[in-house]
């Protein structure tokens, strides 16, 4: 039976309660200790010591918004340069290619390459199933039971294609019951509610302009009935809003509230192009967003108003979006620069390195409905990212918190989920990166058929 640990004397830590350290038991945090203490809970011959004195000590960090298939398709040709509706009108009839293998692979070097930047708990938006890949949500499980991480996987959907004015091809979208079957399926076979969870599932219609009002409204029916929560892509550029309009009749937030799914159950990726009012709506009932910086960029749909969705009432919480439109997974690095495009909305003073840290931890906890991870406090999960500075692009540095962020860390040394040590030393224990590299690689090159 391993030991309780203490991760004694941290460089830095992201709760000035626990300047001492953290006592780990199992798989949560049992003691703070105070700065200069030692533990009271646990007798010191009874503890195994972690010497964090040159790390910086954050909560496992946590994305909320991905896409694992597309790092097959990163700096696509035929996608470069484009804004979100004709880029996805380039990519979808390669990724209607995808094949049970290449999502496996896919999805094992995302979840390797969100670890690796301190990711403990990733949640996955995958809505494409052509013929071959009815399966895709078990093939993700395997990989995500195969790493080691908590997951938020969701049974995305489109059934609205090209025939019935939407942006998919045919070959890509399912019938209505088809989807609605599969998704009591994947509930009833992996969802767990206990405090602690490995695996949820939630419900995730791709976007408006990929599904139709009945299904939205069938998604948050069966979610209800289950418990589970719904995701789904909202207010990303002002095309959406443009369909929205043409298609129903409405603003974005107005279809949400129609359909059912304005409600404390439901988190949204981008969030970009809320008015005032629809603001104030949104976070009255606690609607969470998930900031996508990077992709945001990329693709030119706008900035996030974040502090503001927050401060009205919404959760905000992080995510990398697809490492398509990201072009990478780099969860640490989405922090800085949801820092970075932050301050062209705010004062300095007002989007600090703390915000943006919070966005990606306590933020997108409660994003996914999740009080357990997240923070560093008794009771918590230990679930705990470890950074050290010992790169050339740290040399200097004053203030070794602000210095992740503002210095540009991109590694995690150690990342500990649940007690258990899933990164040491920069490395994943009995993962052959070298080889998930090649086979990835090659299975992309397929795809794009290049």
């Amino acid at each position: 039976m391993q030991k309780p640990i203490w991760i004694k004397n941290p460089l830095a830590i992201l709760n000035s309660k626990c300047a001492g350290g953290l006592i780990v038991k199992n798989n949560t945090i049992v003691e703070l200790v105070g700065l200069g203490e030692s533990p009271k809970s646990i007798s010191l011959p009874d503890l195994d010591i972690f010497d964090a004195s040159q790390h910086v000590v954050i909560p496992g960090l946590i994305n909320t918004h991905h896409h694992f298939y597309q790092t097959l398709t990163r700096a696509c040709p035929i996608a470069l340069n484009k804004p979100l509706f004709p880029w996805l009108q380039s990519l979808y009839p390669v990724w209607a290619r995808l094949t049970p293998k290449m999502l496996a692979s896919a999805s094992r070097l995302a979840l390797a390459e969100l670890m690796l930047s301190g990711c403990s708990t990733a949640a996955d938006h995958h809505y494409l199933f052509p013929a071959p890949l009815s399966d895709a949500i078990d093939i993700q499980v395997e990989a995500v039971k195969e790493l080691g991480l908590r997951a938020h996987l969701t049974r995305g959907s489109m059934s609205l294609g090209e025939d019935q004015g939407g942006l998919p091809p045919q070959s890509t979208v399912q019938n209505e019951q088809t989807i609605l079957d599969d998704s009591r399926r994947l509930i009833q076979k992996y969802h767990q509610n206990e405090d602690g969870a490995y695996l949820q599932v939630a419900l995730a219609p791709c976007s408006p302009f990929s599904v139709s009002t009945d299904l939205m409204q069938a998604s948050a029916e069966l979610a209800s009935e289950y418990n589970v929560r719904l995701h789904t892509h909202l207010a990303e550029t002002h095309d959406e809003t443009d369909f929205c309009l043409k298609m129903f009749g409405l603003r974005p937030v107005d279809y949400l509230e129609k359909v059912g799914w304005l409600s404390s159950n439901a988190w949204l990726a981008h969030g970009i192009h809320f008015n005032d009012e629809e603001i104030a709506r949104l976070g009255k009932a606690k609607v969470g967003i998930t900031h996508c910086p990077s992709s945001n960029m990329v693709l030119s749909s706008g900035i996030c108003r974040t502090l503001e969705l927050e401060n009205a009432g919404c959760p905000v919480g992080l995510g990398v979006d697809g490492s398509a439109s990201n072009d990478g997974s780099n969860l640490i690095q989405e922090v800085r620069q949801a820092m970075l495009i932050g301050r062209l909305l705010y004062d300095a003073n007002e989007m600090t390195h703390h915000s943006a840290l919070r966005f990606a931890t306590q933020g997108s906890a409660d994003c996914l409905g999740r009080s357990d991870i997240g923070r560093l406090e008794v009771g918590a999960q230990a679930d705990i990212a470890f950074f050290k500075l010992d790169e050339m692009r740290f040399s200097g540095a004053g203030d070794p918190l602000a210095a992740l962020l503002l210095c540009g860390a991109h590694k995690a040394d150690h990342l500990m989920v649940g007690g258990q040590w899933r990164v040491k030393n920069g490395e994943i224990p009995n993962l052959d990166i070298d080889a998930l590299m090649a086979e990835h690689h090659q299975l992309g090159q397929e795809l794009q058929q290049l």
